[in-house]
């Protein structure tokens, strides 16, 4: 039989809070920049051919949103004023104010994000699928951040399938809360692998042919092509929720499983008042976050 090993580990990230209102804010974790090779290699358990070539990319430092974003979050920035379009208040089938929003097609994402930065006056984005993967492996090259194999004990997803001889286990046919596996990566962000589907800003590709090394956004000149989605959900698969895999997604498409990650260009490159913020914050709080990490192979078969 597997038995789950886990340990717990005290790691520090840089990062700063957002405050939206009285006890809801962001927590953007300070990605720090590096190289990476991006997709898997040929030899990967369960891989397709949509995963490769792996090729190296460099990636400028940025923040991502600690969590995806929540019901909490999204209820106070749909109530802002609109920008190119309007937001339902409360779209998602299940819900709960730190259940991560659901039901959110790519224009609602990037309205979120163009809301929010009229509103802080800094520019928030969608992260592109270089630096959604380069964050989620904060430099590991395995299929899941915390090893080669994956459980319903560490990731939302639907437990009655199994990854690589990983050991099969619940379905919870529901989303959880952003933080409810109390788990993170070595960089501080949680819930990248299940849960819910994250959009990108990139459009999708069928390999990685020709993609870019600079960790910026790979667009297509068709505007209306597919958009690219990452991390899997409550109710796919877990191959779904290894790393190199990208989903292609019609932009107009909501279901269950959809929300997005937040990311910001990075401060250095910023007018005020990020200019400023950095200045006093000193290239932000360097403050430790107390979060759980798993080894890198998180089972033991005994």
């Amino acid at each position: 039989m597997a038995e789950l090993l886990l340990r717990a580990e005290d790691r520090q990230a840089s990062y700063f809070i957002e405050s939206l209102t009285d006890g809801i804010t962001l927590q953007m974790i300070v990605v720090p920049g590096g190289e990476f090779n991006m997709g898997s290699p040929e030899d990967e358990p369960e891989r397709s051919d949509d995963e490769g070539p792996q090729h190296l990319v460099n990636v400028p430092s940025f923040c991502m949103g600690r969590y995806p974003v929540t019901q909490a979050q999204w209820r106070f920035v749909a109530e802002l004023p609109p920008v190119e379009q309007e937001l339902a208040l409360d779209p998602s089938q299940f819900k709960g104010d730190t259940l991560p929003v659901e039901q959110v097609i790519w224009y609602d994402a990037v309205e979120f994000c163009a809301r929010l930065s009229a509103y802080t006056q800094r520019t928030y984005r969608l992260p592109s699928e270089a630096e959604w993967e380069y964050a989620c492996r904060a430099g590991t090259t395995t299929p899941f951040y915390f090893g080669a194999m994956i459980t319903p004990e560490v990731v939302n997803y639907n437990g009655n399938y199994t990854y690589n001889n990983s050991p099969n286990g619940e379905y919870r046919e529901t989303t959880t809360p952003v933080d409810h596996f109390e788990f993170a990566n070595a960089w501080g962000l949680s819930d990248m692998h299940g849960n819910v589907w994250e959009w990108c800003e990139d459009h999708w590709h069928s390999n990685y042919e020709g993609a870019p090394t600079d960790g910026r956004a790979w667009l297509s000149e068709n505007e209306d092509a597919a958009r690219v989605r990452r991390g899997g959900s409550w109710i796919n698969y877990p191959v779904y929720a290894v790393l190199p895999i990208a989903a292609p997604t019609p932009r107009a498409l909501p279901t269950t499983s959809l929300v997005f990650a937040l990311s910001v260009v990075p401060p250095g490159l910023l007018p005020n008042p990020w200019a400023e913020l950095v200045e006093a914050l000193s290239l932000f709080y360097p403050l430790t976050l107390n979060w759980r990490t798993a080894p890198r192979n998180i089972l033991a078969i005994l």
